[in-house]
């Protein structure tokens, strides 16, 4: 069995077991419906997953753009995934319909999938239109998930109001039990997400490794950038050397015209992503199916009711009045406060799609695993150490850990991955992306780094993740008031969005600056920074929280 074999069935086994284990844990003193949306969830993800973790190298080696060009589209269309999660919020609680406004959402996306998997093949002349469509089809996808994925997220919160306001009935301590059910129960739900992340990434290599195949080519991560470089008549004596060779090594029956070898092997290595788009859409047809058989078991937020009648109406004096909009304009600034610093985290994190992915692709041998599988690192070990951080946070010692000095603590940790990267890239004397394309091939192959490289960043970013992104979800739903949580979800997930807008630096500052560990020190500075104001508030933040 080949590497990618035994990769392929490890992972099949993590996923198989993890599956087991969490639903067993979700029917432990959780709310019925958790497992449903948290399927639901997982198919929507896997689709996404699919299309996103080859989506900046697809880009490049479909129309032969720069990497900061990518990762320019990239970050708008990341960005727009999340900020239209607002829209989304206000929509919902605007027509008091969360769950039609979900399943609008996951048929939205399943119509983009369905423009993204037609494999238009872009020459010249029709580059700029076929690249037009492509960008149509992301924002069609980041619209339906504007109006998928805060609301499941909504829902999922007024399931634990309506778990803990029925404990409250059974006395403090059942209450006390149910609250503290709440972290753990957005862990479980965020463990779903991320078992469709971690099998989604294998998809489009697959697919593509096996269409090259049928067409007599082998996979290079390389070639197509230096196939475009040819066609566009902008190559130099060194990258012809290194086209000829890697023509050579990719096509084992010969290349009589190299021209014409260039266009066959960016048709075929494209070809075989485009296919792997019908997958994202069966998977957003089987979460849909999924949500629309479970609907009926989960609550509708903030419902209100359409009469009142006067012995049910409340009357509040001016300084009752006063108090509660003190409390809530308290609760906003926490909320708002939190989102600022998390942008940052997400700037940091993000980059495993962008300059993280181009850092795999140049700078780690993949003569075995595409640079794209690099990504099912970060869902495999979130699958894999959240048992342990659940634990950590269920003892003593984790329960007197309050959820925003647990984000202060992740963005430190994610500030270890940059570290780890900075001084491996200086000790390495790494130069720039565009600086090390430029090399001959086989200075390039001496200076690429072992798997473990990406093993150790995917690590620290995971930890980190599970320090801030779960535990994110789980303040918002309790900080936000009651009337408007879609909107408050969509707040969170817009600070999202700010960050993955700010992830376009990544490919600017890998290919422009001289030396990559400048790079990976910039990251790192900001995670140290946003880790010192969060702890400069973590008391003020505390007692909102409460």
């Amino acid at each position: 069995m080949s590497t990618l074999g035994y990769v392929i069935l490890t992972v099949a086994i993590i996923v198989i077991v993890a599956v087991i284990l969490y639903v067993r844990e979700a029917k432990k003193g959780h709310p019925k419906g958790l497992i449903a949306a948290a399927l639901s969830n997982m198919g929507e993800r896997f689709g996404y997953y699919i299309m996103n973790a080859v989506l900046v190298l697809f880009i490049c080696s479909k129309f032969g753009i720069p990497d900061h060009i990518a990762g320019i589209i990239y970050s708008i269309f990341y960005f727009s995934i999340y900020v239209l999660s607002l829209p989304g919020g206000i929509i919902a609680d605007k027509l008091q319909n969360y769950k039609g406004t979900i399943q609008a959402g996951l048929l939205t996306m399943a119509c983009g999938y369905i423009i993204l998997s037609i494999p238009i093949m872009a020459t010249p002349s029709s580059k700029g239109l076929v690249l037009a469509l492509t960008c149509f089809a992301l924002l069609v996808i980041a619209f339906g998930n504007g109006l998928f994925k805060g609301n499941l997220q909504a829902i999922v919160g007024q399931m634990y109001d309506n778990f803990e306001a029925e404990a409250a009935k059974e006395g403090p301590e059942a209450l006390k039990e149910a609250q503290s059910k709440r972290d753990p129960g957005f862990q479980i739900f965020y463990v779903f997400i991320n078992i469709g992340g971690v099998v989604a990434p294998f998809i489009a290599p697959v697919l593509r490794q096996w269409w090259l195949g049928v067409k007599g080519m082998t996979y290079n991560a390389s070639l197509p950038a230096l196939c475009h470089q040819f066609n566009n008549g902008t190559m130099d004596a060194n990258s012809m050397d290194n086209l000829n060779t890697l023509m050579t090594q990719c096509n084992p029956d010969g290349v009589a015209n190299i021209a014409q070898a260039c266009t066959d092997y960016l048709t075929t290595f494209n070809t075989g992503v485009h296919f792997s788009f019908i997958a994202s859409v069966c998977a957003m047809l089987i979460s849909f199916i999924i949500f629309v058989c479970t609907k009926k078991g989960m609550p509708d937020p903030v419902k209100k009711t359409a009469d009142v009648t006067e012995e049910e109406a409340v009357v509040y004096t001016a300084e009752e009045k006063a108090a509660m909009a003190k409390e809530i304009k308290q609760r906003m600034a926490g909320l708002y406060a939190v989102l600022g610093v998390c942008v940052f985290f997400w700037m940091s994190f993000h980059q495993n799609g962008e300059s993280l992915s181009f850092f795999a692709r140049d700078f780690v041998n993949t003569s075995s695993i595409a640079p794209e599988i690099w990504q099912c690192v970060n869902p495999c070990l979130v699958i894999l150490l959240t048992p342990i951080i659940m634990l950590v946070f269920s003892t003593k010692w984790g329960r007197k850990i309050s959820t925003p000095r647990k984000i202060a603590l992740g963005m430190g940790i994610t500030a270890c991955a940059y570290l780890f990267l900075t001084i491996l890239s200086s000790v390495n004397g790494y130069p720039s992306g565009d600086a090390y394309r430029a090399l001959d091939i086989e200075t390039q192959t001496g200076m690429k780094a072992g798997a473990w490289v990406m093993l150790v960043v995917y690590f620290f970013l995971t930890v980190a993740e599970l320090f801030i992104s779960p535990l994110g979800l789980s303040f918002v739903s309790k900080i936000a008031p009651k009337h408007i949580q879609g909107i408050c979800q969509g707040l969170w997930l817009s600070a999202t969005a700010i960050g993955n807008l700010l992830i376009l630096l990544g490919p600017i500052f890998y290919n422009k600056l001289p030396n990559l560990w400048l790079c990976w020190l910039i990251f790192f500075i900001v995670c140290i920074v946003a880790m010192g104001v969060m702890f400069g508030m973590l008391k003020w933040l505390e007692r909102v929280a409460k």
